[in-house]
């Protein structure tokens, strides 16, 4: 396996420092994905606009995890899953949402079930999804901006699966106590 660079605010390229001060400057810290990104300074800069374009959707607190963890267990994201983990309980997310999410169990309510099941058909059918599945969609009072808002969340989280999956990147010490891998429950 190819070993990549984690970056520091000192190691990394030039065009990527003032990208890799602002993760610092959100999170308090150089999360090891935004670490790892920064050796693309156009890669972390999309990456970081897409999070930002996504938080600022139309869609909850509740939603925007459903989405991320949805997408994060699908693609077997062993930094990702417990990254949201975390991200939801600091967003107040209901451990409830969290807990059925990584353990692929059905969420608390159907609208939330819903919004899983579409984010799956996107992702496994890639993009190809039936109209009867889209009109469930619309049904359970979702809208046409919100089929394009899960697609923008996925841009998001095919830029980070897939670099975490390629980088092996280890999970942020802060969220090691979330551990996950599909099939077994962290404790």
């Amino acid at each position: 396996m190819t070993e990549f660079t984690m970056h520091t605010e000192d190691s990394a390229p030039e065009a990527s420092k003032p990208l890799v001060a602002k993760s610092i400057s959100a999170n308090g810290r150089l999360p090891g994905l935004h670490a790892v990104m920064a050796e693309s300074p156009e890669l972390l800069e999309g990456y970081q606009k897409l999070h930002e374009l996504f938080m600022n959707s139309s869609f909850d607190k509740d939603e925007l995890t459903v989405v991320w963890q949805a997408i994060n267990v699908e693609n077997e994201c062993h930094y990702c899953v417990p990254a949201h983990t975390g991200i939801a309980k600091m967003m107040k997310v209901d451990d409830a949402i969290t807990e059925a999410l990584r353990n692929e169990t059905p969420l608390p309510t159907p609208r939330l079930e819903a919004l899983r099941t579409f984010t799956l058909q996107l992702v496994r059918d890639r993009g190809n999804v039936a109209d009867a599945d889209v009109q469930a969609f619309l049904d359970a009072g979702f809208t046409q901006r919100n089929i394009l808002e899960v697609i923008l969340g996925y841009s998001q989280k095919i830029m980070s699966n897939y670099t975490n999956h390629l980088a092996n990147t280890p999970v942020d010490k802060v969220f090691e106590k979330f551990a996950w891998s599909r099939g077994k429950i962290a404790a």
